[in-house]
């Protein structure tokens, strides 16, 4: 097996450029197969298919589909896959989801290019709520998990484990204590730029400090309403020892 637990399999050379950022970020091993033009490239990948722990495929999924035949023999044994279409729109758990980590790796990869993390797997999709966060910089794991159960104590003693995704802005992307909050709960983090959030500027109640700081009226709630489009704010805004905290439920999930 390689020493790179990821590897990223190019269909084409218009995929170098997402590549290149995800290897920057990600680490991994990136795969030219038109370099070897005498092989097909199913049989390529199919060779190094297991030399990794986890996958990214740019291409179509049909593409991938037809790559991964024959392949698959175990959801505890197969390796991740993601797929994400070269224009960076959208990272498809394809394989794995759950005990291979594609769920999460999609997320990341998403995270990492700005894409639309596609997660199908019946666990995630029954989970009705997903948080917006914002926090100040440096606020310890113990103190978000604090803010978050006081936001889900709002509506009826609520649970984390209802919480499908955490969403927040692209510039608390690497806040340590947000990431160890996801960790110990299995949430993966959905990332939104700025401009995204800003298409999207309602907020029950604007923030000076928010303005002043990161260049929007509010964070949780545009997060957690642009994560979850066919939601309503179950929870708006709550703060608790610098973190802000809105909840939303969708509505086809309604208790």
């Amino acid at each position: 097996m390689s020493d790179a637990a990821l590897g990223i399999w190019l269909v084409r050379a218009e995929g170098e450029a997402l590549a290149a950022v995800l290897r920057a970020r990600l680490g991994a091993e990136v795969y030219r197969p038109w370099l070897n033009p005498g092989v097909a490239q199913k049989a390529q990948f199919g060779a190094a298919y297991r030399q990794h722990a986890q996958w990214v495929m740019v291409a179509a999924s049909g593409i991938a589909v037809r790559f991964l035949d024959g392949l698959a023999q175990d959801k505890h044994s197969d390796p991740a896959l993601v797929v994400l279409d070269e224009a960076g729109r959208f990272a498809v758990s394809l394989l794995a989801g759950h005990e291979g980590g594609a769920n999460e790796l999609a997320y990341r990869v998403a995270a990492v290019v700005g894409a639309v993390p596609v997660v199908t797997t019946a666990t995630e999709a029954l989970k009705p709520l997903t948080l917006g966060i914002g926090c100040r910089k440096g606020v310890p794991a113990e103190r978000i998990e604090a803010a978050v159960l006081h936001a889900l104590g709002q509506r009826g003693q609520r649970q984390i484990a209802e919480v499908r995704e955490v969403a927040t802005v692209d510039l608390k992307a690497n806040e340590p204590g947000l990431l160890e909050f996801c960790r110990k709960h299995g949430l993966p983090l959905r990332v939104f730029a700025r401009a995204t959030l800003a298409a999207r500027p309602w907020v029950t109640k604007a923030s000076d400090w928010v303005m002043q700081n990161v260049g929007l009226d509010g964070v949780c709630e545009p997060c957690a309403l642009v994560a979850s489009p066919r939601g309503e704010l179950l929870v708006p805004k709550t703060s608790l020892d610098g973190v802000a905290v809105a909840v939303v439920q969708d509505k086809w999930m309604e208790i």
